[in-house]
């Protein structure tokens, strides 16, 4: 039997001590020398110092409204005296309570996490964590999100060292910045952005707590998914910040009463409106800077944008071309479902079109009777569509004509059809519940409004719905402008000896097609001819005959020389059919080379940018380059002058020529095919245009301030259908745009430029006439021009004022093209415009 005796009980504790205490060194040693090898290539934690993080761009319109961001991480850098108490408080009391008494590591929030853990895993909780905002640091910087011991171990050490180096503000300043809120948010600034369209010092405490209940876990407290359990976060986090003293109970309890409500930003008709806009900044900004600025360089770019007119811009386009489209008929429904039990989720599952007009919802049709056609909706409701709202709705034939005028709803929908409905309820004669039949157009267009004298953008729809086709019909869309293109033939006529009384014949002719000897033979839209007619209503009422042969008179090289340096065409044929605009264009360079004409005769380049400034705040692209005499001067004199700045615009045309077309283009709109604008009872002109067999349809139209362009068409080349002319289909798309923006502008005439002689002619004859007669208007001359008498050539009609032109131009020789054999030349190769 073994005796234990105090000596033996003494000797075995020493032994089990040292042991232990070997076991411990043992351990220590393996754990230093464990910590030595992961921390030896530790990143630089130094680098933190000039952290400079990828920050987004953003867009801003002319008044300063935020219109699209660019980014490929969400973030607005704030400095850490920027960001409010609360906030801070909130993420301190949310994911680090003691984080101002730790240095980096907290011991304490360890050991209570471990014994917490403890209970979770028995009640089968969610664990918590104990990293401190220091450690986030250290691992969203400088680490990967890998969960290994290696990594923590790191962490661990790096938080420790960062600690020593930074202060707990430049700690926070980090942090708030650089962690992930989900939504692709990255900083509180782009969270509060994102969740509630509001800056850091607009938000209130409950929207702070959301904010820090959020970064523990973006997808599990996703607001939108996960309401209630996002709301329980917050008031834990409310809860917490009461329980170390930052707020009152009774403040933690009403913030935790507030709802949830979460902003939708970027959305709705103001940024709708502007996606074909913004696409061009983000790539005139791209060509300029590249991506890395683009995306990371936290750019704030100011545009030229009105959205107030861009809004316009977008109604105008869409009425016109869905009225254009309801015009040609009804192409049939977007699908069917079936109509038994369950017709409301069927209906609801079915994939609509998206960007539909405000208004416009989804219906399926349910029965069909004499005299309406009962529908119904995805949330069960019911309506209808009367008779009376379905007659436009003829079936379109393949060669696009019109089926037979419809007589019962039966010819227009069945039974299941899922179609597109409005509520005309506020119509005359309707009343609640009943709708209008709608459908997306099949045409496409644009609109582009500009100022004249500065070239700035202030509103362009490139389509009729950018979701539909990114495709920008303002800029990309090349097409013969048809007419819209004969007031720069005019005005080469102006520079050439003629006045806008000189007689051009109107009768038809054959002229040479051009350079391989083909013949010619336009005609006017109506296929009517006026005899001698002066160059005024050979504009005013786009005469096609007139305006050829004044070509072939003065020959086709002016015309395609001002084609060019208007900016209209890089090059241009010098053949006779593209007098009638038979050359290909976008309506973007149309309307430039139409404001140099409004503008009095200088180049203005279309700008959609009036600055860029880096995230600095430093302006690195400004478009006004404005150069000003004597503002430079250190002291003031009365010899000197006022301040002036200098025009450094080309001089396209002079502004005589420039103002004798624009007054003759305030003729269409009073007498001819501009009259569409009218009705706006203020100094307008206008210019329209239509291709061969009426396959686009063009109209410029401006006031002495505002210029505005349409276009329409289909995308692939289609006829419009028979009189579907630039008056008809264009001109009243640019008369609703001003209608709702032109009362902004004051009611003013055309600046009449020095070297302009207004005299009493009638505008028919071309004679001096008494203001007051039929016929008689104030046309503008150089001094000198105005007519005394009219001399007409017989041969080739051209009448010339002997007092302003010196030498006869030369005969065409029509005698002699009469005579020689030759097939006539399509029309859709060589004119034939309107």
């Amino acid at each position: 039997m073994k005796i234990f005796t105090l000596r033996n009980v003494l000797r075995t504790a020493m032994w089990g001590g040292i042991a232990a205490l070997g076991t411990a060194l043992v351990g220590v040693i393996v754990a230093a020398v464990y910590v030595v090898r992961v921390t030896a290539d530790l990143p630089d934690y130094q680098q933190l110092a000039e952290y400079e993080p990828p920050v987004m761009s953003r867009v801003h319109a002319g008044d300063g409204r935020l219109i699209a961001e660019y980014a490929r991480e969400h973030r607005v850098f704030v400095p850490i005296e920027n960001i409010p108490q609360s906030l801070v408080q909130a993420f301190i009391s949310a994911e680090d309570k003691n984080f101002y008494e730790h240095g980096g590591l907290d011991f304490r929030g360890i050991i209570r996490a471990a014994f917490a853990n403890i209970r979770h895993v028995i009640l089968g909780e969610r664990l918590e964590g104990a990293s401190t905002i220091t450690q986030q640091v250290a691992k969203n910087f400088l680490l990967s999100s890998a969960q290994r011991l290696e990594r923590k171990v790191q962490e661990m050490v790096l938080a420790r060292r960062i600690e020593r180096a930074f202060t707990k503000d430049q700690i926070l300043e980090l942090y708030l910045n650089e962690i992930y809120f989900g939504q692709r948010a990255y900083g509180a600034a782009a969270a509060a952005l994102n969740y509630f369209d509001k800056s850091l010092d607009e938000l209130t405490l409950d929207e702070a707590a959301l904010l820090a209940a959020v970064v523990n876990g973006p997808a599990r407290f996703h607001p939108i998914r996960h309401p209630e359990r996002t709301i329980d976060r917050r008031n834990w986090v409310l809860s917490r910040m009461a329980a170390n003293g930052y707020i009152t109970e009774e403040e933690a309890r009403e913030a935790a009463q507030q709802p949830l409500e979460i902003a939708e930003r970027l959305s709705g008709d103001d940024y709708l409106a502007a996606e074909y806009f913004v696409e061009n900044v983000r790539r005139q900004v791209f060509s300029m800077y590249g991506d890395e600025e683009l995306y990371h360089g936290g750019l704030s770019i100011r545009t030229t944008l009105d959205t107030t007119m861009q809004l316009a811009a977008r109604q105008a386009l869409r009425d016109g071309l869905e009225t254009y489209d309801r015009r040609h008929g009804y192409r049939g429904a977007l699908g069917q479902i079936e109509l038994e039990e369950g017709w409301e989720t069927r209906l609801e599952e079915f994939t609509l079109p998206r960007d539909l007009d405000a208004g416009w919802m989804g219906a399926v049709v349910l029965s069909l009777s004499a005299d309406a056609a009962e529908i119904g909706f995805a949330d069960g409701t019911r309506g209808s569509i009367p008779m009376s709202a379905l007659e436009w709705g003829r079936e379109t034939l393949p060669d696009g004509e019109l089926g037979p005028i419809v007589t019962t709803p039966s010819e227009v929908l069945s039974s299941g059809d899922v179609i597109l409905v409005e509520s005309i309820a506020d119509q005359e004669d309707y009343t609640d519940g009943q709708f209008g039949l709608r459908q997306i157009p099949a045409i496409n267009g644009a609109i582009m409004a500009m100022d004249p004298h500065t070239g700035r953008v202030l509103a362009m729809m490139g389509g009729y719905s950018f979701q539909h086709s990114q495709f920008n019909r303002a800029t990309q869309a090349r097409r013969q402008p048809g007419s819209s293109f004969k007031p720069f033939a005019y005005a080469a006529a102006l520079d050439n000896g003629y006045t806008p009384a000189s007689l051009i014949l109107d009768a038809p002719f054959i002229a040479s097609g051009g350079a391989d000897e083909r013949f010619y033979m336009p005609s006017n839209y109506a296929e009517r001819y006026y005899g001698m007619s002066t160059l005024r209503l050979g504009l005013e009422l786009s005469r096609n005959v007139m305006t050829v042969r004044l070509a072939q008179e003065m020959g086709m090289r002016p015309i395609a020389d001002y084609g060019e340096r208007f900016g209209i065409y890089d090059e241009l044929s010098p053949v006779l059919a593209m007098s009638l605009g038979a050359g290909e264009t976008t309506l973007h360079r149309l309307v430039s080379a139409y404001a140099t004409l409004v503008n009095g005769g200088r180049r203005v380049e279309p700008t959609i940018l009036d600055r860029v400034q880096d995230r600095t705040g430093a302006t690195i692209f400004a478009h006004e380059q404005l150069e000003c005499g004597t503002c430079d001067v250190e002291e003031w004199t009365q010899e000197l002058l006022e301040p002036w700045f200098a025009d450094n615009r080309m001089e396209v045309v002079d502004p005589v020529t420039a103002y004798q077309v624009v007054h003759m283009l305030e003729g269409a709109v009073q007498r001819g095919t501009g009259t569409a604008l009218r009705s706006l009872g203020r100094p307008m002109g206008g210019k329209t245009g239509t291709t061969n067999d009426f396959r686009d349809a063009w109209f410029v139209g401006f006031s002495p301030d505002l210029i505005v362009g349409v276009y329409v068409g289909f995308d692939t080349p289609y006829q419009l259908g028979s009189g579907e002319a630039g008056g008809r289909v264009a001109a009243p798309i640019a008369r609703d745009f001003f209608g709702q923006v032109i009362g902004d502008y004051p009611v003013a005439p055309f600046r009449v430029p020095e070297g302009v002689r207004l005299v009493p002619i009638d505008r028919l004859t071309g004679e001096p006439g008494i203001l007051g007669q039929s016929g008689v208007i104030l046309e503008a001359f150089r001094p000198g021009s105005e007519p005394s008498r009219q001399s007409v050539d017989e041969e080739s009609g051209l009448s010339f004022a002997t007092s302003s032109v010196s030498e006869r131009p030369q005969d065409a020789g029509l005698d002699e093209l009469l005579e020689e054999d030759g097939d006539e030349e399509e029309e859709d190769e060589l004119g034939g415009l309107y």
